[in-house]
């Protein structure tokens, strides 16, 4: 089976009581916004009032003694050939997209499964991004590949300006390695396509108002034919206009396709309807669950909460399965494949072509499970992975039971395994070198006790000769959202900028992801979002209790949804921290859902119009519960003006007030990047560049202590 329901949308990546200490100041809560002005994405005057802030800060933290040398290594480590050149498996080829020195936007391509084993693969170029913008004079950021199954001849290309969401779609032959010049197309937007067959795709418009819901994604589903106009596509289905989105796109269960509309009513609930004769049947699931996919005509679901089904209760996290033509006919009869524990989660489902691999966090650590199908039912199997890491599927083979999987760690460079899922091998084919010096370091789980008594777990990663005296500079992250999970992973960034330099990261495993399933994720929704912000404050109460770290040299980073996590933390105790990394954030909750794809995320936060809902939300706003009498930590707010996900404005808004107010701080927009804030190395080797000069400067460092 090649193509899958997305867990977790793109869409996404946005995110009550207060915490004792703060000051609260709730006069713009209403509609009096003196700062609307910087909502105006590329007005002169909120350009020139951001490209102020970005000189006032990059003199600043350029001027820092390490910068240079923490951009001239970050450059060094993400343009290194050094780098595992993943691999995306399709018809048997490898293909991967490849960034570094020479192709800064990347280049596109292939090589034979059995030449990408070697050291050194004959890769064959399909598309040069970078020779691509020159050509025509654009600033195309590579925005993703969908191909047409099985034959794998033709592909749609996304291709962004400045790394947004909205994109352009062209038709590629892979064959002649040109853009089909007659093909299907889209002009700049965020409308959807992906191929029905060779003559048709699924196409869902962005461009006028009435196409589009409320979140600002397609709430129509076309079939577009070879060879007609877009304005001759079929209709086959229309969402409302306040549902997130509605998309079509073709399952294959070996040579079987299922065309299939999935209508998201919000973030959270999914409805799915098989089309079959040009008519739409749904498909009797509860509206939180996940269909993970179809394999041997077997519908494969996840369970976000309790089902009552025929006198059975379905527990919450479990994934289970069913005959889909019985499922249609409504007489199907379900049989469970795995029930997670209370410390477990079901992290991704995948399919080779005999087995489906199911992905667990225990723990927050990895594990593999191996099902199979027969006449007699399902069987499972873990398979013998690397212990104590995080486990990612990489890409799996539709064409055989081989598969590659990443293993990693915070002092564990990534390696890549070729396995076989039916036989249980695995070899490990590549790895990364160690981008820093780990030796004498050290890596322990803790865990703090929130407000409500729940337990926290999170990691500390400690330098050489660590040693518990309250004075070692400390940098804290966490997410807390949209049941993303946040698991260890190896960064030479991290290592090389902070690590290595006498301190100390920890990563926390707060509520509201989904490290210990969806119960986790669904206990900091709407108006429980405090218990996130709880969470965060009592890990680095515990850090300082435990003489980790102390106020003085604790810093928090986060981004998107973690922006808003940092900005409300820091509003709440500023008493705790002495840097705060904000980065891409959500952080005027009055408003989020009028920004771009902020109505989105009204599952997660809440809909501020309505007034129970802003009650709550109106609690822990950062933008609306900013104090001139509070004596807040020296910040760095950054944002990309490209970022047409989470609407620059909130980065904006966030420290045009502060400044008003007399607070100091530090403001950063790239004026091209996306939600991920770079467009290409150069930017992000610069970024990371002015966020740990910023970290050095704030909480000083162990090797100036020595």
């Amino acid at each position: 089976m090649d193509q899958w329901i997305p867990r977790v949308l793109t869409v996404a990546m946005a995110g009550a009581l207060l915490g004792p200490g703060l000051i609260m100041a709730d006069t713009h809560a209403g509609q009096d916004d003196p700062f609307m002005w910087l909502e105006e994405i590329e007005s002169d005057a909120a350009l020139d009032w951001a490209r102020e802030q970005n000189e006032r800060s990059e003199g600043r933290l350029q001027s820092h003694p390490l910068f240079d040398e923490l951009q001239a290594k970050n450059l060094e480590t993400l343009t290194s050939e050094d780098r595992i050149a993943f691999p995306s498996l399709m018809g048997g080829e490898i293909y991967n997209f490849w960034r570094d020195a020479t192709h800064v936007r990347g280049i596109w391509r292939k090589t034979t499964r059995e030449d990408y084993r070697n050291d050194d693969p004959d890769w064959d170029v399909l598309l040069d991004v970078d020779a691509l913008a020159e050509a025509e004079d654009e600033n195309w950021v590579w925005a993703g590949s969908s191909c047409l199954y099985p034959s794998y001849e033709r592909c749609i290309i996304g291709l962004s300006r400045g790394g947004a969401d909205a994109a352009v779609r062209r038709e590629f032959d892979l064959e002649t390695r040109e853009f089909v010049d007659d093909g299907f197309q889209l002009p700049e937007s965020k409308s959807y396509m992906s191929f029905r067959d060779r003559d048709s795709v699924f196409y869902g418009p962005a461009f006028e108002s009435d196409q589009m819901t409320t979140s600002e994604y397609p709430r129509q589903v076309y079939i577009w034919r070879r060879g007609t106009e877009r304005s001759e596509a079929e209709l086959v289905f229309e969402g409302n206009t306040d549902d997130v989105l509605v998309s079509g796109l073709r399952f294959w269960d070996g040579d079987t396709p299922y065309d299939m509309v999935l209508r998201l009513p919000t973030f959270f609930t999914r409805e799915y309807h098989l089309l079959m004769d040009g008519e739409t049947q749904k498909i009797d699931l509860p509206g939180d669950a996940n269909l993970a996919g179809i394999v041997d005509g077997q519908l494969l679901v996840e369970l976000k909460s309790d089902w009552q089904r025929d006198n059975k209760v379905w527990p919450q996290g479990a994934l289970i399965a069913t005959s889909i033509d019985s499922m249609m006919a409504g007489d199907a009869e379900f049989e469970l494949l795995f029930q997670p524990n209370a410390r477990q989660a079901v992290a991704s489902v995948s399919a080779t072509d005999n087995t489906v691999l199911v992905q667990l966090l225990d723990n927050v650590n990895g594990e593999l499970l191996r099902f199979t199908h027969s006449d007699d039912g399902w069987e499972s199997q873990p398979l013998s992975v690397p212990e104590m890491g995080t486990l990612t599927v990489v890409s799996v083979d539709d064409r055989s039971d081989r598969f590659y999987y990443r293993y990693t760690g915070f002092l564990t460079p990534s390696r890549l395994y070729e396995a076989d899922a039916m036989n249980d091998s695995h070899e490990p084919i590549r790895s990364e070198p160690s981008w820093f010096d780990s030796e004498g370091m050290d890596v322990e789980q803790f865990e703090a006790t929130s407000a409500d008594g729940e337990k926290i777990p999170y990691f500390v990663v400690t330098p050489p000769g660590f040693e518990a005296n309250g004075e070692n500079p400390t940098l804290l992250s966490a997410y807390g959202g949209f049941e993303v999970a946040r698991t260890p992973f190896y960064s030479s960034t991290v290592g090389n900028s902070w690590l290595t330099r006498g301190n100390v990261f920890v990563l926390a495993n707060i509520r509201g992801g989904g490290e210990f399933g969806p119960r986790w994720h669904q206990a900091a929704l709407k108006e429980n979002r405090q218990r996130a912000f709880d969470d965060l404050i009592a890990v680095a109460e515990d850090l300082i209790a435990r003489d980790i770290t102390s106020p003085d040299h604790l810093g928090i980073q986060g981004g998107s949804n973690g922006g808003l996590l940092v900005g409300a933390v820091m509003v709440q105790r500023p008493d705790l921290f002495n840097a705060v990394v904000c980065q891409v954030p959500l952080l005027d909750m009055k408003r989020y859902h009028k920004l771009l794809a902020g109505a989105s995320w009204m599952a997660e936060y809440g809909n501020p119009d309505v007034d129970e809902e802003w009650a709550y939300i109106s609690e822990y706003s950062p933008y609306q519960n900013l104090s001139a009498d509070a004596d807040y930590p020296v910040a760095f707010v950054t944002t990309s003006t490209r970022d047409d996900r989470v609407h620059p404005a909130h980065a904006r808004k966030m420290v045009a007030r502060m400044l008003e107010q007399g607070h100091e701080v530090l403001y950063y927009e790239n004026i091209e990047g996306g939600h991920g804030g770079a467009a290409n190395l150069n930017q992000a080797a610069y970024l990371q560049a002015l966020i740990y000069a910023y970290l050095h400067e704030r909480l000083g460092s162990s090797e100036d202590q020595s």
